[in-house]
């Protein structure tokens, strides 16, 4: 029954995205062009905003928990496990005070409306997994940017979406630059629960009904640390929460 109801509810949903993302697109080319770099986040917040509600289309329950304030007068490195495309939108709209700019693979810097648009002109760093060098080039330049712009950088240490909700290796290398060109930065873990199971069955039909949230871990001050054990704390926090969760049935 509940994969017949995601059969019917799937085509709308997609629709709405589908529009969403194109309407926004011009939005965003005229913000950006017409108005300057703050019109055009603005803009994306509300591509965001509306983006991630459109879950409601699908009867989905969202949850968001923050276990303390965060500073607005220095970087953060959020670091979050990866379990669904929706993670982004996500992170966007609820942690939009911190203007959050991602890493994420070069290939997605092209073809996608407003998705590409927005990579391309946020800062975002657009890596090539084929190429070592130049990723960690990128990486270190949207440090560097958000060292001097008092804003953040998200990254996915997992390096790819988990179709299970089953975690995977942490790869830290990303996390030790970002450390290194942003000396001031306070690493803040982020735990993505549920999102995966939005596609338990594949690309279509989308699963209705589900719960799926974010949670804001609490911050870790990287001073008097070593960037191998800030990253290896980021990720004991998110597999606690996530193990945590686990044994509670949530995941």
């Amino acid at each position: 029954m509940k994969k017949l109801l995601g059969i019917l509810l799937t085509p709308l949903f997609l629709l709405v995205w589908g529009l969403l993302l194109n309407l926004f697109h011009v939005a965003q080319v005229i913000a950006f062009r017409g108005f300057g770099p703050n019109a055009h986040r603005r803009c994306v917040d509300l591509l965001n905003f509306c983006l991630i509600h459109a879950l409601w289309i699908l009867g989905t329950r969202i949850s968001v928990r923050y276990t303390q304030a965060l500073p607005s007068d220095r970087p953060i490195i959020f670091v979050a496990n990866h379990q669904n495309k929706l993670d982004i939108p996500g992170i966007s709209w609820y942690l939009r005070r911190h203007a959050p700019k991602f890493v994420s693979k070069i290939e997605l810097g092209k073809g996608i409306p407003s998705i590409s648009y927005n990579l391309r002109h946020s800062g975002a760093a657009l890596i090539d997994r084929s190429d070592t060098r130049q990723s960690l080039r990128e990486i270190g330049r949207l440090a560097q940017l958000i060292e001097q712009t008092r804003s953040s950088a998200v990254i996915f240490p997992e390096g790819t979406r988990s179709t299970s909700g089953e975690m995977q290796p942490f790869a830290t290398g990303g996390i030790k630059i970002l450390l290194k060109k942003a000396p001031s930065a306070l690493v803040v873990p982020v735990y993505i629960h549920g999102t995966w199971k939005l596609n338990r069955y594949g690309r279509f039909p989308m699963s209705p009904g589900e719960r799926i949230g974010w949670t804001v871990l609490p911050a870790i001050e990287p001073a008097g640390k070593t960037p191998d054990e800030v990253a290896a704390l980021a990720e004991q926090s998110i597999r606690g929460e996530f193990a945590a969760r686990f044994r509670q049935g949530a995941e």
